[in-house]
């Protein structure tokens, strides 16, 4: 199963964060993401305001849906998201499949 067709599943307070080498496997999976040491973040580029707020809402669906929601930053034409398990203050499987949900609702033409 990719992590596109995995569903977000509730963290507790205190459950560690992935490692590093955890990390960087799963991001094989969404490899135009850059991974950081508690977050990963990518930004996309679109050719006006109303291009990338109808792609900020769609991100914002996709987020509620798998209840697991990136900081998004709408600047006109650009929209940068950062993804992060903010409840233990690092990365998790759920980032991992909310960016592959991203990813793939750009493959379907946004």
């Amino acid at each position: 199963m990719t992590l596109r067709e995995e569903t977000s599943r509730p963290i507790r307070k205190g459950e560690p964060a992935l490692s590093r080498e955890e990390a960087a496997a799963l991001g094989r999976e969404a490899p135009a993401w850059a991974i950081g040491d508690t977050s990963m973040e990518r930004e996309f580029e679109f050719r006006d305001f109303g291009e990338a707020m109808d792609f900020a809402n769609k991100v914002a669906a996709i987020a509620n849906a798998q209840n697991h929601h990136p900081d998004i930053c709408v600047s006109y034409s650009k929209v940068r998201l950062v993804l992060s398990t903010h409840k233990i203050g690092g990365l998790s499987r759920n980032d991992f499949i909310v960016a592959a949900k991203i990813d793939e609702l750009l493959q379907k033409g946004r």
